[in-house]
Parts: structure tokens; sequence; C-alpha cells
């Protein structure tokens, strides 16, 4: 088979519509535009606009803001950790880092740090060094025989 050879199945494309291109193919003289008026010019975007209606997305209410401080956390369970070590992708002997989750491709890119999450279940002891987890996450983890080391708080600034 070679590429002139390739062909879409009939039917599945459709030609175009050509307006514009005189009276008897029907869609000639104003090319579907209608007569004059705003639409029938060229560069006309009216997103939004109600035709001097005050717009929907003006009647309603302003809600919520948008934190600048907060974080985004790359989220992994342990389940998906203890899949990670069965596939010898992690090493359970060596502390689980962030820097050892990307190399073993359990997470692509560290975005603001690691959060454990308890989904499934982890039976090898293992030392997680990560931003945060949750108390069921750290519970499963400890019951396994592995610790959990997270960053210190900052104090409290008075």
């Amino acid at each position: 088979m070679k590429l002139n050879d390739l062909s879409e199945n009939p039917g599945a494309t459709k030609a175009r519509k050509r307006v514009g291109r005189g009276i008897g193919s029907g869609s000639g003289k104003t090319a579907g535009r209608g007569v004059k008026g705003q639409k029938s010019r060229s560069g006309v975007a009216i997103n939004g606009f109600e035709g001097g209606q005050m717009p929907l997305y003006r009647r309603l209410p302003k809600r919520g803001f948008t934190n600048i401080f907060s974080k985004n956390f790359n989220t992994v369970s342990v389940g998906r950790i203890q899949t990670a070590i069965d596939a010898k992708k992690l090493d359970a002997k060596a502390p689980v880092t962030i820097e050892a989750l990307k190399a073993a491709g359990v997470i692509r890119r560290p975005k603001d740090g690691v959060r454990l999450l308890s989904d499934g279940e982890i039976t090898t002891a293992v030392t997680f060094e990560v931003s945060g987890a949750s108390k069921a996450a750290i519970e499963k983890i400890e019951k396994a025989g592995g610790t959990v080391k997270l960053p210190a708080a900052p104090a409290a600034a008075e």
C-alpha cells in the first residue's frame, strides 16, 4: 500500500460550502450573511452580547477568590507506591523522596511537593520524606513498619 492509495471511506468527508460564488449557487451575492448590519461585516465577534440587555455574566454575582499562596501538591496513594516497589522501580531500602518518585515514573513533575493519600494497601516497610500525608496514610505506613518524615511546620508569627 502506498500513501497515494489511501482515501477516506465514501461519505466520510463532506465538501465545504463555497459561498459568494454567483447567484446560481444559492449562496452568492451576500454569501448567506443577510443584508447589512454588524454581522454582515467582517471582523465581528459579539460573544456574550445580548442585544443591549444586561449579559448573563454581568447579571450573576461574583463569588469566591483565588488564594495566591495556595500550594499545588502531587497526590500519590500508598497503593501506587507499593505497586512501584513490587515492579522494582522504587528501592524499598532507600528513603522515598520527590526525586526518587520522579525517577521511578510515579510522578511526572514535582509541583509544590508530594502528598501521600491512603488509597490501596502497603506491605513494605518504607521511609518517606514527603511534603505531606493524610492521617490514614501515616497509620497504614507505620502499621507496615515504615516511617513518614514531614517538613517542620513554620512557627506561627506573633
